[in-house]
Order: structure tokens, then sequence, then C-alpha cells
């Protein structure tokens, strides 16, 4: 055999196995590109720049539990979750399809659509920040105890996604495409309900916001009660509308639910070191008078917990990106900020078991009773809470290509 034959045939030798070679990565699930575009370096989900307006106090709401703290890779997979119909029983609706990145990942409409078409049965909720949610608080009716607990109830709901847990689990671990994902978050391709649950739960604790023109005013001035200078004067007079300080009798105003732990009573003062001005979501559910008795389909708290005291009770929902978070309340009934802000001056009604924050001196309904500019300034204020980067940032969009 010649020189040059035997140097054709190793060539060839190590083409064969540079091919075989290359079909094994692929066969292992090495490159879903023509799947999902995903970076080569995740994005950074877990070494998070707070500002530091978000205090060692703030912080501590954080509800990450220790089994389950954001990795990168951990919000990665949850992210490729969340956006793939093959999470629902007829593949038609992921997770996305009622919480919408550029609706602040609530929906725009009145009730969201299941994936056979029936509607759900309360309003989505936008995410931004659940991660500072208190224990047992979520969902409208308080009956999920963790995160972990939640983003499993609607891939079962039989009108939402229509699957089990079990089902699940075997369709997911039939898809090579997720092999890798599994892989660099648990060290394992096999799939459970639990890591779904955990990687899920990850990416929508992720979702923080901090990037509004209310931070950039509140690490201004550290003091809520002090005029922001990025502020007009039309969004200042609604921050003490909504503070308290322009309506000291109605005992903080909406400050007293939507943003907790910050006292009213000091407002010209320094606030205590760590107070909380960033967090504008509630730990109790409450009745704000949307309903003048409890002879309504639904009832909220006081249903789940099968305590009529509590009927008319719904979750405190953060403020956070809320100008593009409508229709608002439970059942989706508001449909502008405008009207919500009508509500609370004028529409609030006398039920059995309103908040006690809702009454005035005489027990009666509280109404702010706001001039028309007084509502337009409190409008003007909720919407510098809108974070116009979390709700188009790619880290939090869909990766798939189709």
């Amino acid at each position: 055999m010649t020189f040059q034959k035997s140097l054709s045939i190793l060539c060839l030798t190590f083409l064969f196995i540079a091919c075989n070679s290359d079909d094994n990565s692929e066969i292992a699930g090495d490159d879903y590109s023509d799947i999902y575009i995903l970076p080569n370096t995740p994005y950074n989900y877990s070494d998070i720049n707070f500002p530091d307006t978000f205090t060692d106090y703030v912080i501590g709401f954080d509800n990450t539990p220790t089994d389950n703290p954001i990795t990168d890779d951990g919000v990665t997979l949850g992210r490729v979750l969340f956006y793939d119909v093959n999470m629902s029983a007829n593949n038609t609706v992921s997770c996305a399809s009622c919480h919408i990145q550029e609706f602040g990942f609530s929906d725009n409409k009145i009730k969201s659509e299941g994936f056979e078409g029936g509607h759900t049965f309360r309003n989505s909720m936008g995410f931004a920040n659940a991660g500072f949610y208190g224990a047992e608080s979520f969902f409208w009716d308080h009956r999920a105890e963790t995160l972990e607990v939640q983003v499993l109830m609607p891939l079962q709901d039989e009108v939402e996604m229509g699957m089990t847990l079990e089902g699940l689990e075997t369709k997911l671990n039939a898809l090579d495409y997720y092999n890798p994902l599994f892989e660099n978050v648990f060290g394992s391709t096999q799939i459970t309900s639990d890591k779904i649950s955990k990687a899920l739960a990850q990416f929508v604790r992720s979702i923080y916001s901090f990037n509004t023109r209310y931070d950039e005013g509140i690490e201004a001035t550290n003091n809520i009660f002090m005029d922001f200078p990025n502020f007009t004067a039309e969004e200042n007079i609604g921050k003490d509308i909504f503070n308290g300080k322009l309506t000291p009798g109605a005992i903080g105003t909406c400050a007293t639910c939507h943003l907790p732990n910050t006292s009213p009573l000091i407002f010209e003062l320094p606030l205590p070191d760590g107070a909380n001005q960033v967090v504008f979501s509630g730990a109790e559910p409450d009745n704000i008078g949307l309903d003048i008795d409890d002879n309504v389909e639904d009832n909220g708290y006081g249903t789940f917990l099968g305590v009529s005291s509590f009927n008319g009770h719904f979750k405190t929902p953060s403020l956070r990106n809320i100008e593009v978070t409508g229709p608002y309340m439970h059942d989706g009934r508001l449909e502008t900020l405008e009207d919500v802000v009508e509500h609370y001056s004028t529409e609030v009604l006398a039920h059995p078991y309103l908040s006690a924050h809702m009454k005035d001196g005489n027990g009666d309904p509280r109404h702010l009773d706001l001039t028309p500019e007084e509502s337009d300034a409190l409008v003007a204020f909720m919407k510098t809470l809108t974070d116009h980067e979390l709700n188009t940032d790619i880290k939090y969009s869909n990766p798939f290509l189709d």
C-alpha cells in the first residue's frame, strides 16, 4: 500500500469519526438553536444590583426559600417553561398567554382565555416584584402558600391549561430540547413536577422592578413625603394624595394598603432607617367595597377560608406597572385607572365586611371625594410606577423561534 493511499484512508477515517461525533452531539441535545434562542452565557438573574432604597428591611420581604435560590441557569429553564405551549393539554397556551410581558406580565383582557377557549375565573395579575409578596398570599384569594405551589396550579386547572402533573412530566420528558436545560440546573435530564415548580418559581421571582420614574425620585430624596425633583407638579400632588399627606383624614389613603410599613404621620421628617418605600403591595387581603353584600359569584378569601367575615376580601396586588395591567380588580370590572380612582373617590359601598380602614369615624364607607384635578393627579402619579425597561427586557421575553 502506497503512503498516499494510506494517508487517504486515514483522512476518511477521521472524517467518519468527526461526522459521527457531530451527530451524537445533536442527538444528545447540545444545540437546539432551531427551537429557541438562548445566550451561550446565561443572562444575569441572580446578582441584582438593587438601588439603596431596597434596604435590608425591604430585602427581608424576599420570599425565596432556602431550597430554591435564584440561579441564572434555573431562571433560564423557567423562562423556557413559561413560554412553552407544550405545557398545556393541547399545545395552544403557555403561562405567558395570560401573563404578557408588555402588559407587566398581566393580561389586557377581563378574563384570560384557556386552552379550549374557556375563560378564567379571575383577572390575571401582574408579576412585578412577586418575590416580595408575603407568605400565604398568592392568588387573589391567598390560596397558595408559596410561589412554588402557585405556579403549578394553573397547569392543572381544567380551564387554564388542563394538565395533570403526571401527564406533564411524561410529556416534557419526551421533549429532548429540555435535556441540556434540566441537566444544567439539576444535574439530571429527568423531569419532575418539583423541578418544574422550582424553575418556574425562579423565573417569576426574578422579575424585579426598580427602573421607574418613581424609583429615580425616591433615590433622590429617600422620602416619599418630599417633592420629587424629577416629577411634575401634578405628579407630586398625586404622590401626596397617595401617601396621605394631602388627605390626612383618610388615614394614609392608598399607602395604607399599597405601601405598608411607612408611617403617614411623619411627612417632613426623615423616615426611619429601612422604611419600605418601594414595595407597593399589601400582605393582607382587603374588602374595598366593590359590592354592597356577599350575594356575588366570587367572595374571594372568605370562600377559601370558609369564613363569611372575610367575604369580599381579595389580595392587595403590587402597583408596579399598574398603568399597563388593566383592566383592574379581581374580576376586571374597572377598565381604566380613572375608573379605579373614581371608585375610591365616590363609589365605595357599605359591604357588611368592609375593611376597617375603608370606613370613616361613623363606620360609613370612606370616600376621598377628590376634585377632577386631584383624580388626574393621582392617576399621573401611578403612571410613574411603570417600568418600561422591564416590559421590554429581552431576558424575560419569549425565547422560542416559533
